[in-house]
């Protein structure tokens, strides 16, 4: 596959880096010629420096021959204009970052499929769903949805109390029964780790489970954490990200918005109608103390300032507030903020990803979801009616070292795998991989 990349930063140079595992051709398109210079040091990429709307600069990258452009730079307006030209040119499928939201509505969608870009991606408004989700399901330091919910994977911490902890994956087959849930990878100390027979599990480990629908008290059983319920939720930060989810928040719970920016202020109150919205900086402690901070039951700081959500996150913990979460622009931080007591990070890079790593992986994928502080994936794929996913029960996969099922969709019916479960032409799989495993699990479900 023939990946064209055009990007004029963090984005795109964090998507080439998170491709040179797999075995594709991949070329970086981006203005700044001295970043440029640092992607070469570290990876066998190809870069061209100059702008992605110029023509002679797409053909001197081969677009002709590309599979998939993806256009993230942080304007929309090029990001479009760069895919309509890349199309004309005659590039095979087309990816838009865009900001605003409003184009992702349906007449429009058309409008621009029919311009020729293919997939527009608002990594802001999939931010704004994911903090939504993570509310609903308050057990959870990450949350997505496979299928509309016939499986779910959560990302949880085991409390002292789990009944998962000092005990070894070979003796939770009654546990995970019961449960109706299966740990497919623990985060331990930055690392990723798909645990084998005898991997025992320890206090703080970062679990990730799959689940059939409707299992929210058995994953909190399972994690040794307490029932509550979020009512009240203070957010920093009125940005795109802020305004989206008190948008859909507001309605179900009681939302306070902090916000610097006097105008900004103006227009978020024009368009919320049952979010409170104070004007203040979000550094000053103080502010947010008399605004009521100690007093809700989650802190979400989406800041242009990762410093800021990191800081203020922790103020709100020890505050005793539940549930915080941080937007973190550097992946450098995410680990750090995990150890420290932060619930939950938001990184739009990795949302961008997740988002176009569907397009880049071989086979049937048709979903994906890629995990905050690793560099590992969550992928749905259908089995083929050719592949060899059709022909063997799966303990005779043969499953990539760094690969494991995670559960298995067969129509409106959700299936924790087991050993002897024959897979079925149309079934969705649901797979935990590493990157260097990725086109060897492709291909056995393709």
């Amino acid at each position: 596959m023939n990946i064209i990349i055009a990007g004029d930063g963090e984005v795109g140079f964090y998507l080439a880096k998170s491709l040179t595992e797999l075995d594709y051709n991949i070329t970086v398109v981006d203005p700044h010629s001295e970043l440029l210079k640092k992607l070469e040091s570290e990876t066998d990429l190809l870069t061209i420096a100059g702008d992605s709307t110029s023509p002679q600069v797409l053909l001197n990258a081969n677009v002709q021959d590309c599979d998939l452009f993806l256009s993230v730079l942080h304007d929309e307006s090029i990001n479009l204009v760069t895919c309509i030209l890349a199309k004309k040119l005659k590039a095979k499928k087309t990816v838009a970052r865009i900001t605003n939201a409003e184009l992702l509505e349906p007449r429009h969608r058309e409008m621009f499929h029919d311009l020729g870009i293919d997939e527009l991606i608002c990594p802001e408004r999939i931010a704004a769903k994911e903090i939504t989700n993570l509310l609903t399901y308050n057990v959870a330091t990450e949350f997505f949805n496979f299928s509309g919910g016939l499986l779910a994977m959560y990302l949880i911490r085991l409390g002292e109390s789990s009944q998962v902890i000092h005990k070894q994956v070979k003796d939770l087959v009654q546990i995970y029964s019961t449960l109706q849930v299966r740990i497919v990878a623990v985060l331990r100390d930055g690392e990723t780790i798909i645990p084998h027979p005898d991997f025992e599990f320890r206090q703080g480990d970062l679990a990730y489970i799959i689940s059939r629908p409707n299992q929210t008290e058995n994953i909190k059983h399972l994690a040794g954490g307490h029932d509550y319920h979020i009512k009240n939720v203070m957010i920093t930060g009125g940005g795109r990200i802020g305004r989206y989810a008190a948008l859909t928040l507001e309605d179900k719970m009681h939302i306070t918005l902090v916000e610097q920016n006097r105008s900004r202020c103006e227009d978020l109150s024009a368009l919320l109608n049952n979010t409170l919205i104070v004007n203040g900086d979000a550094t000053d402690i103080e502010l947010l103390k008399e605004e009521g901070l100690q007093d809700n039951d989650a802190f979400i700081a989406v800041t242009d300032s990762s410093e800021t959500n990191v800081l203020t996150c922790l103020h709100a913990r020890k505050l005793g507030i539940r549930k915080t979460i941080a937007l973190v622009e550097n992946t450098g931080f995410i680990n750090l903020s995990q150890q420290v007591g932060i619930d939950t990070i938001i990184n739009k890079k990795l949302i961008t990803a997740s988002y176009i790593a569907r397009f880049i992986v071989k086979g049937s994928a048709v979903s994906s979801k890629w995990l905050s502080g690793t560099n590992a994936e969550l992928i749905e794929f259908i089995v083929g009616r050719k592949s060899k996913a059709s022909r063997h029960v799966l303990r005779d996969l043969d499953m990539p070292k760094g690969s494991t099922v995670g559960g298995v969709i067969r129509g409106e019916e959700s299936i924790l795998p087991y050993r002897d479960l024959q897979l079925l032409p149309g079934d969705k799989v649901v797979v935990f991989t590493l990157p260097k495993a990725m086109t060897k699990v492709a291909r056995i479900f393709d």
